[in-house]
């Protein structure tokens, strides 16, 4: 548990967002960076239990920090953070897809978001064995490398259908608009031949 809390201390005396945010807060209240966040960390917990929207609440956390993070990361001229913040993205969208289907039966466990959003921290947890670091590894990384060329075929295949139907309604439309285009013309034609035809009479 020692280091554990180290860590964390670390963390609030670093250079993140979350530390900054703290420290002006500290500087304004005299209340240590620690004891707020441990209050803020209990005070969420309670929230993703009992409060209403706890579902925005936690896809908030496992959404705003690392796409924060993840435009410093564009930004520098380190490629190592690029990395790290694409690991982390491919498994939170991993993890939305099963969700999606998972959440029918979980959500109404008194502890699943407190669970989920748990589970969305250690993903984005500053150190090298963080949950995005440790799924991608252990799980996504051998599958998609035993299965890369059957995805590849299967992409491949559905890019050129999709091109091919994309063409085909595209010459579609153009064939109803010129179909359209001649109709009117000739209606027009017509027109102004039985206008004349009238004015003569």
């Amino acid at each position: 548990m020692v280091p554990l809390r180290e860590r964390f201390q670390a963390f609030l005396n670093g250079d993140n967002l979350v530390a900054n945010i703290l420290g002006k807060v500290e500087a304004r209240t005299g209340t240590k960076k620690y004891y707020l966040a441990t209050g803020s960390v209990c005070a969420m917990g309670l929230y993703l239990m009992f409060g209403y929207g706890a579902s925005l609440l936690c896809n908030l956390i496992g959404f705003v920090y690392p796409a924060y993070s993840s435009i410093k990361a564009i930004e520098s001229l380190d490629k190592k953070d690029d990395t790290i913040w694409l690991t982390y993205w491919v498994v939170y969208g991993i993890f939305s897809v099963v969700e999606f289907f998972s959440d029918i039966f979980l959500f109404w466990f008194p502890l699943y978001y407190v669970g989920k959003c748990m589970f969305l921290l250690w993903c984005m947890a500053p150190f090298s064995w963080n949950g995005s670091q440790v799924m991608y590894n252990r799980f996504i990384r051998p599958f998609f490398l035993k299965h890369q060329h059957t995805v590849d075929s299967m992409v491949n295949d559905l890019s050129e259908q999709a091109r091919s139907t994309a063409e085909t309604v595209t010459r579609e439309v153009l064939h109803t608009l010129a179909s359209s285009e001649a109709h009117q013309s000739a209606g027009q034609t017509e027109q102004a031949a039985a206008s004349s035809s009238h004015t003569e009479q």
